[in-house]
């Protein structure tokens, strides 16, 4: 009774081991239960991501901070980087609320079926857009953003005499242009016309102070003419009608 006490029949190591209870001892999880070779294509598939990761962190950092030794030598890199998939709209330490609301508007020369030509009034377009947004709970990024970035597109790349700098104003005059068009085409009463030419036009109204605040503010709208602008057939968007000439334009 002292050797083996009596009814006790529980297997000593040696005989569990044979029984296969410890068969999970050699065996890891996760990445440990895997043969060497996929450890090895995890690891280095982490090790890529991690490496990706860092670097992107690192550039959006750059490109949001202030002016620095690092972005002012290496601002190309970083532009490279961001542009134009990672563009950040936002300032780093620098938080600036809009104290301006900006409307973009256009007109059109229509030529009628006599040859007169005839301008149009101007026509709202963020009107428009913000129209589409109230009461949407799912508004499209369209709605939302891309008149508001090709405006900006538009005076980050032009003078104040709306003289392209180099291939991006060129681009971007194209950009807005081809937006115009676009939503001429989509107003009942002008889809269809002959469009000769098309101007826009930026008009910035001053958010006047809360009733509160003693602050004066002036809330005179100031306008910003863009040139006139010649449609050509390439111009106009796709599935309109492409016989019309230049002539008289």
């Amino acid at each position: 009774m002292d050797a083996v006490e009596a009814g006790d029949d529980r297997p000593g190591p040696e005989e569990a081991e044979h029984r296969g209870e410890g068969a999970g001892a050699g065996h890891g999880t996760g990445i440990a239960a895997l043969s060497l070779p996929y450890q090895v294509a995890v690891a280095v598939a982490l090790a890529v991501v991690g490496v990706f990761a860092l670097v992107h962190l690192a550039m959006v950092f750059l490109h949001v901070a202030p002016s620095n030794t690092l972005t002012q030598r290496h601002g190309q890199a970083v532009d490279d980087w961001i542009y134009p998939e990672f563009e950040q709209n936002w300032k780093l330490f620098a938080p600036n609320p809009l104290q301006q609301n900006l409307s973009v508007e256009v007109r059109a020369e229509i030529a009628g079926e006599g040859g007169e030509l005839r301008t149009t009034d101007w026509i709202d377009l963020t009107a428009q857009d913000i129209t589409a947004i109230r009461h949407n709970p799912v508004p499209s990024h369209a709605q939302q953003n891309e008149l508001r970035r090709a405006v900006d597109f538009y005076r980050g790349s032009h003078t104040d005499d709306n003289r392209p700098n180099g291939l991006r104003g060129r681009l971007s005059e194209r950009y807005i242009h081809r937006i115009a068009l676009l939503r001429l085409d989509s107003v009942p009463s002008l889809q269809g016309s002959d469009v000769r030419r098309v101007q826009l036009r930026t008009v910035t109204r001053p958010v006047p102070a809360p009733e509160w605040s003693t602050e004066k503010t002036d809330a005179t709208p100031s306008h910003r003419d863009l040139p006139w602008w010649r449609v050509t057939d390439a111009d106009r968007p796709a599935g309109t009608d492409r016989s019309r000439t230049e002539a008289g334009r």
